[in-house]
């Protein structure tokens, strides 16, 4: 289906929790965030029933976020139902890799063409200091895993902030040299409670990718990597891999925005910057049927606007980036 901006909406981003394992200080506050309670979190059967009414309007990929998706109980077997829907051809998945070594092989099995991995240092101490405690060592067993199993493209997110990794962008862009790993480079956004936080310490892509192409070598564009979104792609001579590109804030993506987002909690969310949401939970609980659920589907992409308003700043005081599934 086309949205009123004439943008065909065919990806679901799905937050399958609000909780998380690490408290990186860009996504969450001090203190971390009071989860919601059980109840209100979607089951595993109700976020398939969600999936199943927006494939007669086109959706055919799907993304499974958090929190941490690897921490939602029954994570394989939501992999399973939604790999046995006939029209969703693509099953994604974006995590911080804590948990991955152990379940790689599973997530293959069970129906997850690749994953996305947040790592925004190469440094334990550094790793250490963003995410409030993490390990280091465990997110590279978890990316070897996702290798050796072939969750392929495996793609690194990382976060470019200035004062914290600005010294390690370009090592973090000559592993796509050696291995066949996709490291994306992403203009840190105001929301949430980074909102204030990232004052000062955002860095727009020109000038990461100069700082890249200075040190490593000019960058041939590459148009040919799975599941490139709103990524500008580019190899370095020699390269295995590619050095990506997402341009939130210097230079938006938004007229070829292809997404909605579910909440944990079952909200339809047609922007990640707008904190408009259409409720789907309340449907489903109340029973209706799924042709009601689609036309509630229909409601949240014709909702979705043609822009998001970060000039305007964060717009949702409700909700941190672990509960929307960014």
């Amino acid at each position: 289906m086309h949205d009123q901006f004439q943008r065909q909406i065919n990806y679901l981003r799905i937050s399958v929790t609000d909780r998380c394992n690490l408290r990186c200080v860009y996504c969450m506050p001090d203190g971390g965030v009071k989860s919601v309670p059980h109840e209100e979190v979607l089951t595993i059967e109700e976020i398939v029933e969600v999936v199943a009414a927006g494939v007669p309007l086109g959706i055919r990929k799907v993304r499974l976020t958090g929190g941490e998706p690897l921490v939602r109980r029954g994570i394989l077997k939501l992999v399973q139902k939604l790999h046995q829907i006939p029209e969703i051809d693509d099953i994604a998945l974006t995590t911080n890799g804590i948990l991955l070594e152990k379940m790689a092989g599973g997530l293959k099995e069970a129906g997850v063409n690749r994953v996305n991995i947040s790592l925004d240092t190469l440094k334990p101490a550094r790793f250490r200091k963003i995410t409030r405690g993490g390990n280091l060592d465990q997110v590279w067993r978890g990316i070897n895993a996702a290798l050796d199993k072939k969750l392929q493209p495996v793609k690194i997110n990382t976060v470019a902030i200035r004062g914290f990794n600005d010294d390690e962008l370009v090592d973090l862009a000559r592993l796509t040299i050696g291995q066949p790993l996709h490291v994306r480079f992403i203009e840190l956004m105001p929301i949430g409670t980074s909102d204030n936080w990232a004052g000062g310490r955002y860095i727009p892509t020109s000038e990461v990718q100069e700082l890249i192409t200075d040190a490593l070598g000019n960058l041939t564009e590459e148009k040919l990597v799975t599941g490139s979104g709103p990524a500008y792609y580019g190899r370095l001579p020699g390269a295995r891999g590619t050095v990506g590109f997402i341009s939130a804030v210097s230079n938006h993506f938004c007229a070829r925005c292809n997404r909605l987002r579910l909440t944990a909690t079952g909200q339809l969310r047609p922007c990640l910057f707008s904190s408009q949401e259409v409720d789907i939970k309340q449907a489903l609980r109340a029973g209706v049927g799924r042709e009601a659920l689609t036309r509630i589907f229909r409601e949240a992409i014709l909702n979705k606007p043609d822009q998001h308003d970060l000039a305007a700043r964060w717009q949702d005081d409700d909700r941190v980036m672990s509960q929307i599934g960014g």
